[in-house]
């Protein structure tokens, strides 16, 4: 087992200089899973599709190239709604931003079912997370019995939404994923699982960070065991 690291702090002027750090991480992850494993494992939430826009530029199309067709996207939190058509859906905002720019093979593209009872939802995506599992697309985790993605990215407003009491159980850790109600219905994973993770990106504003000071933020419960954090935080004004 990897002794767990501490994590990492990544400070940036601006905006536009954290957004282009993000891209060259991911792709560095990216090419690293793929050379190893022969896939890699991106796990998204809340607005972080709108910060990769870097990715869809022509100079990282094209040094991703040939990693496209092995890349394989999942949620970290999804809210449950009508269908995939509805403004708060996830998946329809990750595609509008991000997914729809790149050649991610669509049947690569791990969502939650809509349109279906929040807990059948949570238990078909933790299937098919199982799946994808089993055939080694997803490494397993060498400590316990979660998937070890290669790429976990959070803000901390949605590892805010982690943040209830069955979802950091050392038991749970052999449930992936949970339906939760409050604030809203959501299909989340597990702490476990997040903390499970090869590599975890929190990425922040440096004022949300000092509004946080003297409190006890969400994120504090995010740490990889076997992998590694860090926080891509901007201190300057953009925040995308």
């Amino acid at each position: 087992m990897e002794k767990r690291e501490e994590a990492e702090l990544r400070l940036f002027d601006s905006g536009e200089e954290r957004s282009s750090a993000l891209a060259d991480y991911i792709l560095q992850i990216s090419e690293i899973s793929v050379m190893a494993r022969g896939s890699f494992s991106l796990v998204l939430s809340g607005d972080i599709p709108k910060r990769l826009r870097k990715l869809t530029t022509p100079a990282y199309m094209k040094m991703l190239e040939h990693n496209w067709s092995k890349w394989h996207v999942f949620w970290a939190e999804e809210n449950v709604v009508a269908n995939n058509r509805h403004p708060d859906s996830l998946y329809r905002q990750a595609n509008e931003a991000f997914i729809s720019k790149v050649p991610v093979l669509p049947e690569h593209v791990v969502r939650v079912l809509q349109g279906t009872p929040g807990e059948e939802a949570a238990n078909r995506y933790e299937f098919s997370i199982r799946q994808q599992v089993r055939n080694r697309t997803v490494a397993a985790s060498p400590s316990n019995d979660c998937p070890r993605f290669d790429l976990i990215i959070l803000t901390p407003e949605s590892a805010g939404h982690l943040n209830h009491p069955m979802l950091e159980e050392e038991e749970s850790s052999s449930q992936w994923v949970a339906y939760v109600k409050s604030p809203n219905e959501r299909v989340v994973l597990t702490i476990p699982v997040i903390n499970s993770a090869a590599n975890v990106v929190i990425v922040a504003d440096y004022s949300s960070l000092q509004a946080m000071r003297g409190r006890n933020p969400p994120a504090q419960m995010v740490k990889p065991k076997d992998g590694k954090l860090v926080w891509f935080v901007d201190k300057g004004v953009d925040s995308l």
